[in-house]
């Protein structure tokens, strides 16, 4: 995973990866979020790999669009 660059400073996450049809967040409170172009859809997938990159929005996008659409949850300890 890449280091999330937080630019804001505010932000939940710390990492994400991301490959064609989806994006894996990791929240420093735990757990990685694995959000799928067939749990989201293809839009806001590939907008959220932008944000990632760009190191801002990106846990705001969440918090706001896409939610709990999410294919799947991993905690980790």
């Amino acid at each position: 995973m890449f280091a999330y660059s937080n630019l804001s400073g505010q932000s939940g996450i710390a990492a994400y990866d991301y490959g064609e049809t989806y994006v894996k967040v990791r929240f420093k409170t735990g757990g990685i979020y694995l959000y799928s172009y067939e749990s989201t859809g293809p839009g806001p997938v590939e907008y959220m790999k932008t944000l990632a990159e760009r190191g801002y929005g990106l846990n705001k996008f969440i918090n706001s669009v896409v939610r709990n659409n999410y294919a799947l949850h991993v905690r980790e300890d």
